[in-house]
């Protein structure tokens, strides 16, 4: 399998593939395929996988496309303005991420709902009380709203992050949710009540974008009858 990025501000990731090798994507990710391209839809992993699919925002059915002839041509585009970030997994723990950041992935990625170790994570986190985990063997493309960045926390680091800016993190970094102090600060400091408290050591992917507020910022502006 190759692949490289196109584009900029709308990217997609187009991938060649070979006889017999191919992609899996939630149901309509796919932007553009070359001829001997087969698509199936399937409940990938079961039932009980799927329904955790819904849970974190993606699709209950997925659709793999397969390729029956060399240098078959498929393209998966992004959804928002940003990056699409390519990961390359070999086992391990994987990453948790979250919902909506799967784009597509090989078949040796494995996609499944996690629960967050505590109860005010889910509930205030701003991405709800599922997350996904992605592990496996191969290359899974994450969705990044914004510009992404990297970084590594060591033992003990913390850094406290807006939320929804939050793309991944390795399983050994902590994550939980923090107040803002302070009444002034709550109502107008203009950063919402909490912030995402993530404590290394581990490697975090965060996105300068959080299209959810940013949406929101435009829907002010919708005149209403």
């Amino acid at each position: 399998m190759e692949y490289k990025i196109l584009g900029a501000t709308m990217p997609a990731v187009e991938v060649k593939l070979n006889r017999g090798e191919s992609m899996y994507t939630q149901s309509g990710a796919m932007a553009w395929c070359s001829d001997g391209v087969t698509m199936e839809s399937n409940i990938k992993g079961g039932f009980k996988k799927g329904l955790g699919r819904m849970f974190t925002g993606e699709s209950l059915f997925m659709a793999t496309y397969q390729a029956e002839r060399d240098d078959a041509v498929i393209a998966f585009a992004s959804t928002v303005p940003g990056e699409i970030l390519p990961v390359p997994l070999a086992g391990g723990p994987g990453l948790i991420c979250q919902k909506d950041a799967f784009l597509c992935a090989e078949p040796g990625i494995d996609l499944s709902i996690t629960f967050t170790k505590k109860l005010s994570a889910g509930l205030f986190g701003g991405e709800g009380f599922i997350l996904q985990t992605i592990s496996g063997n191969g290359v899974v493309f994450l969705e990044i709203d914004g510009d992404k960045i990297e970084k590594e926390l060591a033992p003990g680091e913390v850094l406290k992050v807006d939320t929804g800016n939050v793309v991944a993190f390795e399983p050994s970094v902590s994550y939980e949710i923090e107040r803002v102090k302070g009444l002034k600060n709550i109502f107008f400091g203009g950063e919402g009540l909490f912030l995402t408290r993530l404590t290394g050591p581990g490697k975090i992917i965060l996105q300068t974008q959080n299209f959810n507020d940013f949406a929101g910022r435009i829907t002010r502006f919708i005149p209403s009858k």
